[in-house]
């Protein structure tokens, strides 16, 4: 039995001979196809061009450069090497007269403007308006069923401030005469009194 009778093609055929010859054949160029395929992802090197290796207009300034050097060097050389390096310059604006003259007048202004606020009197009379205060108070208590005698409260509580404001004002005064006293020790000497003052 050949080799060609004991083939099994996967479709029916007539000829298993030419069937084997024909698979083989396109086994063999798929195999072909299979080896000679190339990446479809392109894994090789990047080509490099001369340009950006070598890059004339930087050797050119480089070039400017160092010839700028090299001259500046051989002056030095053949001189005596001085350098002019003082720089005394004075500091200029050009507005500076128009800044002075505006802060001038933003002063000015702003001092008017004090005066002003320091002079104005208040249209308000607080007094007044207290002493309304009391009076609706104390016709809420004649009105009232149970009358709680708010007003009296609120009078005690104006006399409590106006006495505590008095202690406050003596306590201030008291302080500032002991500092005095102490700045000036010289008038804390006792003067004799004459004969003819009268005790």
């Amino acid at each position: 039995m050949t080799q060609h009778q004991a083939y099994q093609p996967l479709l029916p055929a007539g000829n298993k001979y030419l069937q084997q010859k024909w698979d083989r054949a396109s086994y063999d160029l798929h195999r072909h196809n299979v080896k000679t395929a190339k990446p479809t992802i392109n894994m090789t090197t990047p080509e490099t061009y001369g340009h950006l290796g070598l890059k004339l207009k930087k050797l050119k300034i480089c070039d400017c450069c160092n010839n700028l050097l090299l001259g500046k060097i051989t002056h030095i050389m053949q001189t005596t090497g001085a350098v002019d390096n003082l720089n005394y310059y004075e500091k200029k604006s050009l507005n500076m007269q128009q800044r002075q003259t505006e802060l001038l007048r933003i002063s000015h202004e702003n001092q008017l403007m004090l005066q002003r606020l320091q002079q104005c009197k208040s249209h308000y009379n607080g007094k007044s308006w207290h002493q309304d205060w009391i009076r609706t108070m104390s016709l809420m208590d004649t009105i009232a069923r149970y009358p709680r005698r708010r007003t009296n409260t609120i009078k005690k509580k104006v006399t409590n401030q106006v006495t505590e404001l008095k202690d406050e004002e003596n306590q201030n005064e008291t302080k500032m005469d002991e500092r005095t006293k102490q700045e000036n020790p010289a008038q804390n000497v006792i003067q004799p009194k004459s004969p003819f003052e009268q005790e």
